[in-house]
């Protein structure tokens, strides 16, 4: 059976998602530009890095990224579905440094649901959650021609198949370019 992208991509509304690093900050900015619309990116006052709207503007426009830095991944998670809920905000991301349980992460499945947005959780690899709709890998593969091939891979998908494919990200039309379907 062959997998369309177009068929996971963008994320089905009102369903929590997980994408792994290395890449999924520009898989989150992706997403983000593709819905359109506020993007709400919340992560711990620990964390010492900022987002830098030049880094991604390319993506989305910077003017539609709300930053919430949270005292810990408790308070995160409570802001994260407050927002979810609200369906005031197309995209919720928010960085996940501890394991998620499955009641947290049915409480987020719950308010996306309920707000009809959608909700991105950036994990480190091997912690995902089984309340995810999907989970995915973003890495970078090298190209001398270009410097945002990608490969993409969906390692959990509740209503579909798993598959991985090679992408480009088009700053132009600000739209995701499937190169091919990635060798197995």
């Amino acid at each position: 059976m062959t997998t369309s992208f177009f068929q996971n991509f963008p994320l089905r509304t009102g369903r929590t998602h997980e994408i792994c690093l290395p890449n999924a900050q520009s898989f989150a900015f992706a997403l983000g530009g593709y819905l359109g619309g506020a993007v709400l990116w919340i992560c711990e006052d620990w964390i010492a890095g900022h987002i830098n709207p030049i880094g991604f503007s390319s993506y989305m426009d910077p003017q539609n990224l709300l930053r919430v830095k949270t005292k810990d991944q408790t308070d995160g998670l409570a802001v994260a579905e407050e927002a979810l809920r609200s369906g005031v905000v197309n995209l919720v991301v928010i960085e996940l440094h501890q394991p998620l349980n499955f009641t947290a992460g049915r409480r987020l499945q719950l308010a996306a649901q309920a707000g009809e947005s959608t909700g991105l959780c950036i994990i480190p690899e091997g912690q995902g959650n089984n309340a995810a709709e999907t989970r995915w890998r973003c890495a970078p593969v090298f190209d001398q021609q270009d410097s945002t091939l990608q490969r993409w891979e969906i390692t959990k998908n509740k209503s579909g198949t798993l598959a991985a494919w090679d992408v480009r990200w088009d700053a132009q039309t600000r739209r995701i370019i499937v190169v091919s379907k990635a060798s197995q």
